[in-house]
């Protein structure tokens, strides 16, 4: 049973997965917060400031005309207070009421920043809709667009905002005062306007020449100082904080602490970087969403450390290195990475209109600082933001910015510490088998339930689909199905969850998995690549499942057994999750899928164990079952095929095979 954040059994559950030095830090945030509730103190005087972190003259020229394009349409559209955010179409960004939850029209309460009650959408509204526009990311996005055409429009816009912002959110005080990652972000956000209006006479005095923006800048890395995220909750939101902190203080380098807040945010960036992210590059938390996001604030931060010539640790770019060589090495054709755990569409620079592949962008990037590999998939789309980044970070080089490395010689299939193998074989088929661990800290906060799950596209469409993430706060019906087993391509035994959840960032008990198999040899040479792993959710019986990609017949074989000795009869559930795109006909144990790429008719056939009994669902609601969540607030009815039987009392206890065979335009 899932245990609603932010009441006293999930409090004593959070408390269990915390060590001793976790629990004495968070014990000092507890003293530190009730002893802020006083008058906050003001800003240090600053005299003679100066923005120094400019880019270089011919930055613009080297974007490409339809990056720009896309851009400024953008720009033009939040100028007529057009926007979306997490599903829900604005037309209030004219002048935004910074504490109003549009979906749910709750304005968050006034108040000492720590006392307000955010998981609670009955008395704020949902958070992550009145905290997404503050972060200010369509606000880099307007000063980009400026600085593109120089229309001083864009640039007022901002600065109106800003100010609309600095006035109605004073330091501590209410909803945006609560959470790091927020902050960290923000102050990135501002450090890019800033960037980025340096043409517009008015930058100045909007900045540094500006008590409010000052004590503002001061202020936020004074909280990002004093409360950073600790032990268990150190993932992603700690580089978020320790990025913005980073960069503040190298680009508004102004205060008599900026040496300090410099040098603790670069150490917490260089540590958490690491931590973060495993030896072969992928994200620890195993959230694909949150790899992109990491990267990207990680670029952006060593953007700042050589745009003010700050020396940064070797090993910071070391790991980006690999975390763009991992993300080259996971995408398929159409270059989607996979879509495991987590996802809430947080971007940590944003200077690009809609249309704008995030992916392509990220390997562009990587090319332009790091280099790419032969085997890199080829970047056809365009972007703002590569051309800005590459204008201030040093190229990446053996000599000078970094230790000699040796980067993968050909396309990596299995990542052993990250248990992820991707299987490819003819025709553009891609299969992602899902054999790590169960997620990142004694929390694991952002992994889902889904261990030996696995993820087929064909040329870039979601044929067996990751159903996503769709919503972590208010809806916790919806919370727990897009985490639950049953919501991935997995075997469930007993209506239980492999892996036991205490709250929708908490699993108080963790499914192990190990890979036995790992053969990711590319099947489009005319072989069999083979997949084999196996997890202890269920004890005392052992899920094991076995994939075979053969390319000479185009056909993905998975295999199911639950192994071990235990009474009569288990219950059985086998789901798989089909794409939105699939329309499927299921008679008896054979499902005949249909869909269409670019115009062409494509099918393939899903034999199904037999000795299950299959039925079909639809955008059902009582309970959820089959969805598919395109981003995050946003779901849509997607078909969801689920077998049920039992498991005998035999050993193995029972086998259960399925084949999905990809048909070309000839066959019948």
């Amino acid at each position: 049973m899932t245990v609603n954040s932010g009441s006293p059994a999930w409090y004593l559950r959070r408390l269990s997965r915390m060590g001793p030095r976790e629990v004495g830090g968070r014990v000092g945030d507890a003293v530190r917060r009730r002893r802020w509730r006083s008058e906050p103190p003001d800003c240090p005087s600053v005299t003679g400031a100066r923005f120094t972190a400019v880019l270089p003259a011919e930055t613009f020229a080297a974007i490409p005309p339809d990056a720009a394009k896309r851009l400024i349409a953008e720009a033009d559209r939040l100028m007529y207070g057009h926007a979306e955010f997490f599903g829900v179409v604005r037309d209030d960004l004219t002048d935004p009421d910074w504490w109003c939850d549009p979906k749910t029209g709750r304005r968050a309460p006034w108040g000492y920043a720590f006392d307000v009650p955010y998981r609670n959408e009955d008395a704020v509204g949902d958070i992550k809709q009145i905290w997404e526009p503050s972060r200010h990311q369509y606000l880099t996005q307007l000063a980009a667009a400026y600085a593109i055409t120089g229309d001083e429009r864009y640039a007022e816009r901002v600065a109106e905002h800003l100010r609309s912002w600095w006035t109605a959110n004073p330091p501590l005080r209410g909803v945006h005062w609560i959470s790091g990652i927020e902050l960290g972000i923000r102050l990135l956000s501002w450090v890019w306007i800033r960037r980025l209006l340096d043409g517009w006479p008015g930058a100045a005095g909007l900045f540094e020449g500006n008590p409010v923006a000052l004590n503002q800048i001061w202020h936020h890395q004074r909280w990002l100082a004093a409360f950073p995220s600790r032990g268990s909750s150190a993932n992603n939101h700690v580089i978020a904080e320790a990025a913005g902190q980073f960069a503040a203080s190298c680009a508004f380098g102004w205060f008599p602490s900026s040496a300090r807040w410099r040098t603790g945010a670069l150490r917490s960036l260089e540590r958490h970087l690491r931590s973060n992210t495993f030896p072969s590059g992928l994200n620890r938390e195993l959230a694909t969403e949150y790899h992109g996001l990491v990267l990207e604030l990680g670029l952006a931060a060593v953007a700042e450390a050589d745009a003010a010539d700050v020396p940064a640790p070797a090993t910071i770019r070391l790991v980006l290195l690999r975390m763009t060589d991992a993300l080259a090495a996971v995408v398929d054709n159409r270059l989607r990475p996979p879509r495991q755990g987590d996802a809430d569409d947080g971007h940590g620079l944003v200077v690009d209109g809609a249309g704008t592949d995030r992916w392509a962008s990220l390997l562009a990037t990587g090319d332009a600082v790091f280099g790419r590999l032969a085997w890199w998939p080829t970047v056809t789309g365009t972007d703002v933001r590569t051309p800005l980044l590459a204008a201030l970070i040093r190229p990446y080089a053996n000599k000078g910015t970094a230790p000699a490395v040796a980067r993968p010689a050909s396309r990596p299939g299995h990542f052993a510490d990250a248990g992820m193998t991707i299987l490819r074989g003819p025709a553009e088929i891609w299969c992602r088998c899902d054999g790590g661990p169960h997620g990142f800290l004694s929390i694991a906060a952002h992994a889902h339930a889904d261990a030996l799950s696995v993820e087929v596209r064909h040329d870039g469409v979601d044929v067996l689909a990751d159903p996503g993430t769709f919503c972590y706060h208010g809806q916790p019906e919806w919370r727990q199905y897009f985490r639950s087993t049953l919501g991935h391509n997995t075997l469930q035994l007993d209506d239980s969850d492999q892996s036991v959840s205490g709250g929708p960032f908490l699993w108080t008990r963790q499914a192990r998995s190990r890979v036995l198999v790992a053969d990711a040899s590319d099947a489009s040479d005319g072989g069999t690549a083979r997949w084999c792993a196996e997890h202890d959710g269920y004890q005392p019986s052992v899920h094991r499942r076995r994939v075979e990609l053969t390319a000479a017949s185009q056909e993905l074989r998975i295999v199911d057994e639950v192994r071990g000795q235990h009474g009569p009869r288990r219950a059985v559930r086998l789901a798989f999750h089909l794409g939105p795109a699939i329309a499927a006909d299921l008679a008896d144990n054979r499902a005949v899928l249909t869909w269409t790429r670019d115009g062409e008719d494509r099918s393939a056939v899903l034999d199904l164990p037999g000795q299950l009994s299959w039925r079909s669902h639809r955008g059902e609601t009582d309970p959820p079952l089959g969805w598919y969540s395109p981003g995050f607030g946003r779901k849509e009815p997607a078909t969801t095929l689920v077998g049920t039987g039992f498991a005998d009392g035999t050993a193995p206890l029972g086998e259960f095979t399925t084949v999905l065979r990809f048909r070309g335009p000839g066959d019948e």
